[in-house]
């Protein structure tokens, strides 16, 4: 009976799996987000025990992601900013040249496009190595030159999500809007947050600013920072925050090391 059983199982999961292969996989940090608040899964208790990541601010958009189990990640990579070895993996966003390139490295094993081909929205939604990535597309304001008339490139940006050692770890990229609350519904927790403060070239301060706020990290560390000073971005968020102010351009995180009052933490670098 039990040898039927199992043959039965066999050729049932033979049936689903093609069409669970076409599915995107669901990350931990939407799990937590939809769960009771506070309640982590036993898994990510487990992971965040002693695992650290690394993260180091090499400038504008690019931060280097390294984790516990010897994955080096960079964000809105363009190959201008660099930190150290060259990335194993890297994202991008094409809004400006500052934040993507064309001929990166060729010894950088996956390179993960923030924009779709043909007009359809990216789909990121793998394990590689110890880390969970994925992605929540938003939209982009048109190139100077665009004669379409249409003002915004639908799904041309990503806010990317890295799911590692029990952290969730969020990109917001080059953000040109508001987000709602389908947005938010995608993007579940975030545990750590690199936002955009330049108040010109992606959005208002006040946007980004009530976006800070209603994803409420633990660890929220600006980006693009060239054009606002961090004052008038602490003083938009509130008061509920604390901000910590570090001369290096690096700093090791774990699940159970996470700040109890969200921080905005400035590392060194432009």
């Amino acid at each position: 009976m039990r040898r039927l059983v199992s043959a039965a199982l066999a050729l049932f999961g033979a049936f689903l799996s093609p069409a669970l292969a076409q599915q995107p996989q669901r990350g931990e940090c939407l799990a937590m987000a939809n769960a009771v608040p506070r309640l982590t899964p036993v898994a990510f208790r487990q992971a965040a025990a002693s695992a650290e990541v690394q993260i180091t601010y090499a400038g504008h958009s690019t931060y280097f992601i390294d984790t516990p189990g010897g994955l080096r990640i960079a964000t809105d990579y363009s190959g201008a900013y660099q930190v150290g070895r060259l990335p194993d993996v890297v994202t991008m966003n094409r809004a400006h040249s500052t934040h993507y390139s064309l001929y990166p490295d060729k010894r950088i094993p996956r390179v993960l496009h923030g924009w779709g081909e043909d007009g359809k929205p990216a789909l990121v939604s793998e394990r590689i190595g110890d880390t969970f990535i994925r992605n929540v597309t938003t939209d982009i304001r048109r190139y100077f030159g665009d004669d379409s008339g249409a003002d915004m490139i639908r799904d041309g940006n990503s806010i990317f999500i890295f799911e590692v050692a029990g952290l969730c770890i969020g990109h917001l990229g080059h953000l040109h809007h508001k987000l709602d609350d389908s947005h938010f519904a995608q993007i579940g927790r975030l545990d750590i947050v690199m936002v955009p403060i330049d108040g010109t070239y992606t959005m208002s301060l006040d946007g980004v600013s009530e976006i800070t706020k209603r994803l409420r990290a633990s660890v929220v560390l600006p980006m693009h920072r060239f054009a606002t000073p961090l004052d008038d971005f602490m003083q938009r968020i509130g008061q509920q925050f604390e901000i910590d102010r570090r001369t290096e351009r690096s700093f090791r995180m774990s699940r159970d090391a996470l700040p109890s009052k969200p921080t905005v933490i400035i590392l060194d670098g432009v």
